[in-house]
């Protein structure tokens, strides 16, 4: 048994094997396992191979295979998660206590469905949960949904819903849950590049079908945490209705009070469908400034950090007496964009003298400290497996930059450059004006608060005129966009007619080749699409992506069982203190 459960620990991480470890020493029932594995992702073959190594030959049902070859995700049967455990002792685990989690204040109301930064997406997925959740890298695993199962192009997608769930009202989980917020989501502009609003039905009070204007091999990615506007809400919500104005949900953790300025507290949910949490209870920690969070952590103020730069986190990645530090490879990336519709980067030659200035190496070397990828002006990262590295990467080139402004007439171009006090991005932007003024321009740095910039930045959501976009009257700046397991947001938002669209960028052949993409259902038939959008991409520059950077995060070593994604979202169901 000792062999083959240390072969299936290797497989894994340690929040994983913590539960495997809680199964095999008695500590943790085989319903609890199941409940718990099934909240980490874990998938229901590999929970059965641990029961079965564990010399219980009931195990789980095997995986499933969706119809049409298209990938798919499967859980553990409804009858192993209906019931939460009500004594989760596992061991290595305290109960009780109450987590400490230093955050970036919210830059956008607590609405679902328009929020758009970090620091209001953490306190919103704390209380709602998805369809799917992170099932590791940038696998899916069920959470509200037990499954999803495409038809044979991919234009419909049927999604089981998770029995039994409880919303913090007391109120039952039902489709009907699930289809007022897809609903929402279309009527906001969210999902309206997938499907029109009807397009979720509900087939009875467990099950729903999306009907997607364009086959999408790929949706569930699109309902789930890496689309973090889609948390599933209550029937009655309405557009603009804000969690702390009408606290509910499903996930473990209730909101008791908050406020923008200081923080946010939660109490643990003893009906939560995935057993009851370990924590009494978290506490956020709101701050603008990085540095001060960090300094929280050092002084034992927090338990935890929500990302940290490696420019500000020295103290604590060389530190590993006191501080665990996870970094997540992945695509999270800064981008430079430029307005092409109209102002000074209609031309195509200025844009690609922006990109022809960066040096991106030092980029992130100095930001990041070695900690990142370099970008190659499109969203495409190296960790996607459909990445095209035959497209040859753009090195800096001072004087063919300056030749190209000379000829667009742009010659000591003065303009203002607009950026977030967000993580790193504040060094970059000054790094930005350095290098980019050795190609002659002049640059001024417009560094704002998270809330005034994002505010800002997406003040004026331009459905009126094609493409629709950003409208906030900033031409030139740097935004953040945050990791997700595959491109399609990124395309969608920031590339087609998305609301992320500060670029206004129009192109018929880019919006072909998302549309190839996103109908394929292998990987083998994204590849030649996927090559096109990069290409494609990377001759037209509406915007310069210097990096890719990891997600790192940071916890006290008192610290476990955070689960914790490149997108910044922590999952507090399964952490507490260790013993």
């Amino acid at each position: 048994m000792t062999e083959q459960l240390d072969k299936l620990r290797s497989s894994v991480g340690p929040l994983e094997s913590e539960i495997i470890d809680a199964y095999a020493s008695g500590s943790l029932s085989r319903r609890g396992f199941l409940v718990r594995g099934s909240v980490v992702g874990l998938s229901t073959a590999f929970m059965g191979a641990v029961i079965a190594a564990c010399g219980d030959d009931k195990a789980a049902t095997p995986e499933t295979t969706a119809a049409g070859g298209a990938e798919t995700t499967a859980a553990p049967s409804p009858e192993t998660t209906v019931a939460p455990e009500t004594t989760p002792a596992a061991g290595g685990i305290k109960q009780g206590g109450t987590l400490r989690i230093a955050s970036q204040r919210p830059g956008s109301p607590l609405d679902p469905v328009a929020m758009d930064n970090l620091g209001a997406y953490t306190p919103v997925v704390t209380a709602f949960e998805y369809l799917a959740g992170p099932g590791g890298g940038a696998a899916l695993a069920p959470m509200l949904a037990e499954e999803w199962t495409p038809n044979e192009d991919g234009s419909k997608w049927t999604f089981k819903l998770r029995q039994g769930v409880k919303w913090h009202s007391g109120a039952d989980f039902t489709s009907a849950d699930v289809v007022a917020t897809m609903d929402r989501m279309v009527e906001a502009g969210k999902l309206s590049s997938y499907m029109d609003k009807g397009g979720c039905a509900a087939i009875d009070d467990f099950t729903v079908e999306f009907t997607l204007k364009n086959p999408d091999g790929q949706f569930p990615y699109n309902v789930c945490h890496w689309n973090p506007q889609t948390v599933i809400t209550p029937k009655d919500y309405a557009n603009g209705t804000t969690l702390d104005a009408k606290p509910d949900g499903t996930g473990a953790f209730k909101l008791d009070s908050f406020d923008v300025s200081t923080g946010a507290k939660f109490s643990k949910n003893d009906a939560w469908w995935g057993g009851v949490p370990y924590l009494d209870g978290l506490e956020f920690i709101f701050s603008d400034d990085l540095a001060t969070q960090i300094t929280g952590l050092q002084a034992g103020d927090a338990d935890t950090c929500v990302q940290i730069s490696v420019l500000d986190g020295q103290a604590i990645i060389n530190n590993p007496d006191q501080f665990t530090v996870e970094a997540i490879r992945g695509a999270a990336h800064r981008q430079i964009w430029m307005n092409v519709r109209e102002g000074n980067f209609t031309d195509v030659n200025v844009r690609t003298a922006i990109a022809l200035g960066l040096d991106r190496q030092a980029l992130v070397d100095t930001c990041l400290g070695g900690k990142g990828d370099v970008g190659n002006d499109h969203p495409i990262a190296p960790v996607y497996e459909f990445f095209d590295s035959s497209l040859p990467q753009r090195e800096r080139d001072v004087e063919k930059a300056k030749q190209l402004l000379a000829d667009a007439g742009k010659a000591g171009l003065a303009i203002t450059m607009h950026a977030p006090k967000l993580q790193e991005i504040p060094q970059l932007a000054e790094l930005v004006q350095t290098q980019l003024k050795e190609i002659g321009l002049d640059i001024t740095l417009n560094v704002e608060s998270t809330d005034t910039f994002y505010d800002e930045w997406c003040k004026v959501y331009d459905s009126t005129n094609e493409p629709a976009g950003c409208d906030g009257g900033q031409e030139f700046g740097i935004v953040d966009y945050g990791n997700r397991g595959v491109p399609d947001v990124y395309l969608v938002k920031a590339y087609a007619t998305g609301e992320w669209n500060s670029a206004h960028y129009n192109s018929a052949d880019f919006k072909q080749a998302v549309k190839d993409y996103q109908a394929a259902l292998t990987l083998d038939a994204r590849k030649e699409p996927v090559s096109r959008i990069q290409k494609i991409a990377n001759t037209d520059v509406p915007y310069a992506i210097p990096y890719f950077y990891n997600s790192l995060f940071a916890y006290a070593n008192t610290v476990t069982g955070i689960l914790a994604t490149g997108l910044g979202h922590f999952y507090c169901g399964t952490a507490g203190f260790k013993a």
